[in-house]
């Protein structure tokens, strides 16, 4: 289901209570056969929908941080590439090897290794009856880059002459640096799954058809209509209570 702006959910909230209030106002002229529309049920659906927009929050805040952890794990990961490929460049390896290494660093840092078509480029291959065919330099997800980086490991491990004496070049901190990234990734994605089952049972407690929070208000207009009619103060103005309802 699609959800609605997250700031909408709180406002059905409080506008179900504004509901309540009204109808608990009425005293004993309130008094509908329908259980889920006694005040003791609208209360326990205000309740449960509250918690449920609270534990969407909460959710969404562990995703932000195990997302922010990841973002700041990737910030220097260009930079470390680029020196680590200008480390193999300052060895006597073979024009093979070098050119092996920047198509790997090409796919790392998302950069082509020709430049993209412009369109009147495009236009004029198209008039002359040629082909246009274009590779996507667009490898840059957190798992294809984790993925390229495994790759370019592996291939710096296989080139006897690359053993740098800075730190952070070498493949046993390159390779700690990976599993670090694979963490933070994997952090992420488990983070994703309870906030998506946190919005299933937010929009099922607030929007599931007939038992849902914003069905069971337009249920209780209703039954307001039908005490007082349609004309009546009470009525037009519990009927002005709006609610936002996911497409």
């Amino acid at each position: 289901m699609a959800s609605t702006s997250e700031s909408g959910h709180p406002i059905n909230v409080a506008n179900f209570d504004l509901i309540i209030a009204d109808v608990t106002s009425y005293g004993a002229t309130y008094n509908p056969s329908k259980e889920s529309l006694k005040i003791t049920a609208l209360n326990a659906l205000s309740t449960a929908s509250k918690a449920s927009v609270g534990a969407v929050g909460s959710a969404e805040s562990a995703l932000k941080l195990a997302q922010d952890a990841r973002d700041a794990a990737f910030k220097p990961f260009s930079s470390l590439i680029t020196k680590a490929n200008n480390a193999l460049k300052a060895t006597d390896t073979t024009t093979q090897i070098d050119e092996t290494a920047q198509t790997l660093v090409r796919k790392l840092q998302g950069r082509r290794a020709t430049p993209k078509k412009t369109e009147e480029q495009k236009k004029a291959a198209a008039d002359s009856g040629k082909a246009v065919t274009e590779i996507s330099s667009s490898q840059m997800s957190f798992d294809s880059r984790i993925d390229n980086f495994d790759k370019f490991i592996k291939f710096l491990s296989s080139v006897t002459l690359y053993t740098p004496n800075e730190e952070e070049l070498k493949v046993t901190a390159l390779t700690a640096t990976l599993n670090d990234l694979r963490a933070k990734n994997s952090a992420v994605i488990a983070a994703e799954i309870p906030l998506n089952n946190a919005r299933i049972a937010r929009n099922d407690i607030m929007y599931k058809p007939n038992t849902g929070m914003v069905d069971v208000a337009l249920d209780v207009k209703t039954y307001i209509k039908s005490i007082f009619g349609a004309s009546s103060p009470q009525y037009k103005k519990i009927s002005k209570i709006k609610f936002t309802k996911p497409r």
